[in-house]
């Protein structure tokens, strides 16, 4: 079992910074890669980054890619997405996940995610 806590969302105004954070334990030697999603009222769940926690390696969605950085310390077992540029547009339950099946390359669907955190919201205001 790995087990995700996330931190750092909160009300910020548009153009403004935040960092989330997520903490990783248990099995964190069977992670194969990390990703933060996430939901807006009425809106399906969305994948926006990933990285591969062994290599580091990352992809962003492109409505984020220039404004939002993910980032890993496994010597910390912890994640982060830094979010730069906030748009009112961006306001969601941002959650962090797991995938432990290294048989697949870097994933954006849900359903390949099998642990997840409990969300922090992030609120921008215009």
């Amino acid at each position: 079992q790995v087990q995700l806590v996330e931190s750092g969302g909160g009300l910020v105004q548009a153009g403004g910074s935040l960092r989330l954070s997520c903490a990783v334990s248990g099995r964190t030697l069977s992670v194969y890669a990390m990703a933060w999603f996430r939901q807006a009222p009425g809106k399906e769940r969305e994948c926006v980054a990933v990285i591969g926690w062994s290599r580091g390696t990352t992809v962003a969605h492109d409505s984020v890619k220039d404004r939002f950085t993910i980032s890993r310390d496994r010597t910390k077992n912890t994640v982060w997405l830094q979010m730069n540029s906030l748009k009112p547009e961006d306001t969601a339950v941002y959650y962090c996940a797991a995938d432990d099946d290294s048989k697949r390359g870097l994933s954006w669907k849900l359903l390949d995610y099998d642990y997840w955190g409990q969300g922090t919201q992030v609120t921008v205001s215009s």
